[in-house]
C-alpha cells in the first residue's frame, strides 16, 4: 500500500510532515520501544505513541534503528505530547524517513485494521464507525467532561463496563468488587492485557507499575483487546489533563522546598506555604520516598549515604517529581514499557498515588530522593505514617520495585521546613538500610530515626558491610564448618543484656551451653563480652550487615 494511498483519506486528517509519499509499506507495526529495530523487518510502517521520548536526542536514536531496519515509513501520534517535536521532524529527514504526524482522535489500530483491507481513497463503514467512535470518545475527554463522562459515553458506545484502578486499589471512576484484588493481579501480571476473575486488565499509559492505573473491563475482552485499549488511550489522556493541572503546584513546593534549604527568610517562606495550600497555623508533615528495582535496592543505599544527603539537597536544582516535561510520565522496568525514571522521580510519582493527590510534591533532582509536604488536616503524623504503610503494603506484591519512605513528625509554619526535611531524609535512609537488609517495613517516622539505627543510615553501605565482615566473619565461618550456632546465640545473649539464663532459657539449650559458646565467640574474635565496648561492636555488626 502506497504512503500517498493513507494521505488521500480525508477522513484520517494524517499529514506529511517529511519525505516521499509515494514510498509503499507491506504491514503495520506499533511500537514504543525505544529501539524496536530486532522486531522489524522491512518494509513496515511503523506507528509510535512517542513514549520513548525523554528528550530530543533520543529521535536519532529511534529512527536510526529504523532506518537501519528498513522501514518504508514512520507515523507519530499526537496524543502524548499534543505535537510530533521537531528533533523526530530533522531525524526523518536526515535518515531519509518519510514521516507522518497522526491526529489524536485517530487510533492507531483503526489506521492497522485499514491499512490490511488496502482501500483507495475511502473508509470501508465499519472502519468509519470505529473512527467516529474513537473520536467521541476523544471528545468526551477533549470537552473536560472527565472520567465519569468517557466512561458514561463507553458503555452507550461499546457496552463495556468497569473500573479504573490506581496501584494501591483505590477507585478512580466505576465500581469493582474487590478492587485490592485487581489491583494486586494488575502489579504482578507478567503482561498486559490479561484476565483476573471475571475482569479483563489494560494497563493505562506506560509508566511503571508503582504510580501505575489500571482499566478492569467487565467480562471477557481478550478476543476483543482492541476496545480495551481504545478506552484505556482515552483514560490515558484524561490523566495526562489532570497532570498538567498539578504541574504548577509542583512547580510551587519545588521552590518552597528550594527556598527552604537555602535557608531564605521565614516571612518569605510563610508567603511560599501559603501559596502552595498550607496556612502558616497548619500542621503537616514532609515524607522523603524513593522507588527503585529491587536488584537497585542495594546499590541505592550504598550509593547515598546521610553524610551527603543534606549537604547535597542544597545545592541542588529542585525538579518536578513525576512530570520532566508536559504529559511526560517516564516508564519502568517491565517487560511490556521501556526504560525506567530514577528512583526519586519513581517515589515521587508512587507517592502521589498512595495519597490520592492529596500532596504537595516536589522532587530533588533524584540525588535524594522526592519530597513531599502532606497537610495532616485531621491526621495525625502516626495515622499518616499508617496510611502510608497501607499503600506501601500494596505496592509489595510489585515484583520488581520497592518503595522506600521516610516521615517526619508534624510541622507548623515554614521555619520547621527545613528540618522536616533533613528528619524525613534521614528516616528514609534508614528505611533504605532496612530495604538493604531485607526488612519488611519501610516506611520509617521520625520516632524511629533516634537511635542507633540513624548511626548506621549514616554509614555508607559499604563500610558497614567491611565492619560486620571484619568482626562477625570467625563466627560465620566456624558455624559453617562446624554446623554451630554462635552467632545466633551472641545476638540472643545481647538482645538479653548479658543475662545466661534468659539467653539459655530462649534458645532452649543448658546454660553452661551459652557459657561455653560466649567463650569460643571470645577466642574466635579477641574480644571480651564482658566490656561494653565489645558488646557495642558486635550489637552494631549484628545490625549493619
Amino acid at each position: 500500500m502506497r504512503i500517498s494511498d493513507l494521505l488521500a483519506i480525508e477522513e484520517l486528517g494524517l499529514r506529511l510532515l517529511t519525505g516521499d509519499p509515494r514510498g509503499e509499506f507491506d504491514t503495520v507495526h506499533i511500537t514504543d520501544l525505544p529501539d524496536p529495530g530486532r522486531y522489524l523487518s522491512g518494509g513496515e510502517l511503523v506507528l509510535t505513541g512517542l513514549l520513548w521520548r525523554h528528550g530530543p536526542a533520543d529521535s536519532a536514536g529511534f529512527v536510526g534503528a529504523l532506518a537501519a531496519a528498513g522501514v518504508s515509513a514512520l507515523g507519530a501520534g499526537q496524543a502524548w505530547l499534543g505535537h510530533v517535536p521537531g528533533d523526530l521532524v530533522a531525524a526523518c529527514e536526515s535518515a531519509g524517513l518519510t514521516l507522518l504526524e497522526v491526529p489524536t482522535e485517530v487510533s492507531f489500530r483503526t489506521l492497522a485494521d485499514l491499512a490490511g483491507r488496502r482501500p483507495s481513497g475511502h473508509l470501508p463503514g465499519d472502519v468509519r464507525d470505529a473512527l467516529g467512535r474513537h473520536r467521541r470518545l476523544v471528545a468526551a475527554v477533549a470537552e473536560g467532561g472527565g472520567l465519569p463522562e468517557l466512561f458514561a459515553t463507553t458503555a452507550a458506545e461499546l457496552g463495556v463496563t468497569g473500573a479504573v484502578l490506581s496501584a494501591t486499589g483505590r477507585v478512580i471512576v466505576g465500581a469493582a468488587d474487590d478492587p485490592a484484588r485487581l489491583a494486586r493481579a494488575y502489579l504482578t501480571a507478567p503482561r498486559l492485557p490479561c484476565r483476573a476473575g471475571r475482569h479483563t486488565l489494560f494497563g493505562v499509559g506506560r509508566g511503571h507499575r508503582a504510580a501505575g492505573w489500571v482499566l478492569a473491563c467487565d467480562g471477557d475482552l481478550m478476543g476483543r483487546a482492541d476496545l480495551g485499549y481504545e478506552l484505556a488511550a482515552c483514560v490515558t489522556l484524561e490523566r495526562s489533563r489532570m497532570e498538567e493541572g498539578r504541574r504548577v503546584e509542583r512547580r510551587l513546593a519545588g521552590e518552597l522546598v528550594a527556598a527552604a534549604l537555602a535557608d531564605t527568610d521565614p516571612a518569605e517562606l510563610n508567603a511560599r506555604l501559603r501559596t502552595c495550600g498550607i496556612d502558616a497555623t497548619e500542621p503537616y508533615a514532609v515524607v522523603s520516598a524513593v522507588a527503585s528495582p529491587v536488584a537497585d535496592a542495594a546499590r541505592s543505599a550504598r550509593a547515598n549515604p546521610a553524610v551527603n544527603a543534606v549537604t547535597n539537597a542544597g545545592k541542588s536544582q529542585v525538579a518536578v517529581n513525576a512530570v520532566r516535561s508536559a504529559g511526560e510520565r517516564v516508564t519502568g522496568p517491565r517487560p511490556d514499557v521501556t526504560r525506567g525514571p530514577d528512583p526519586a522521580t519513581l517515589g515521587g510519582q508512587a507517592l502521589e498515588e498512595l495519597l490520592d493527590g492529596e500532596v504537595v510534591a516536589a522532587g530533588a533532582d533524584g540525588a535524594d530522593g522526592a519530597i513531599a509536604l502532606v497537610p495532616l488536616r485531621g491526621l495525625t503524623a502516626g495515622g499518616l505514617a499508617e496510611r502510608l504503610r497501607r499503600g506501601a503494603g500494596a505496592l509489595a506484591a510489585l515484583p520488581d520495585a520497592r518503595l522506600r519512605v521516610g516521615l517526619s513528625g508534624a510541622l507548623t509554619g515554614a521555619a520547621a521546613l527545613r528540618g522536616g526535611i533533613e528528619e524525613a531524609g534521614h528516616a528514609r535512609r534508614v528505611a533504605d538500610v532496612r530495604a538493604d537488609a531485607g526488612g519488611a517495613d519501610l516506611v520509617v517516622t521520625s520516632d524511629e530515626i533516634y537511635t542507633h539505627a540513624l548511626l548506621l543510615a549514616t554509614v555508607p553501605g559499604d563500610v558497614r558491610r567491611s565492619f560486620a565482615d571484619r568482626l562477625l566473619a570467625p563466627l560465620l565461618d566456624y558455624d559453617r564448618r562446624h554446623q554451630s550456632d554462635l552467632v545466633r546465640t551472641l545476638g540472643t545473649y545481647l538482645d538479653c543484656a548479658g543475662s545466661w539464663n534468659s539467653c539459655a532459657a530462649l534458645l532452649h539449650v543448658h546454660v553452661n551451653t551459652v557459657r561455653y559458646r560466649i567463650r569460643r565467640v571470645e577466642e574466635l574474635t579477641g574480644r571480651d563480652l564482658s566490656a561494653m565496648a565489645d558488646r557495642v561492636d558486635f550489637f552494631l555488626a549484628l545490625r549493619a550487615g
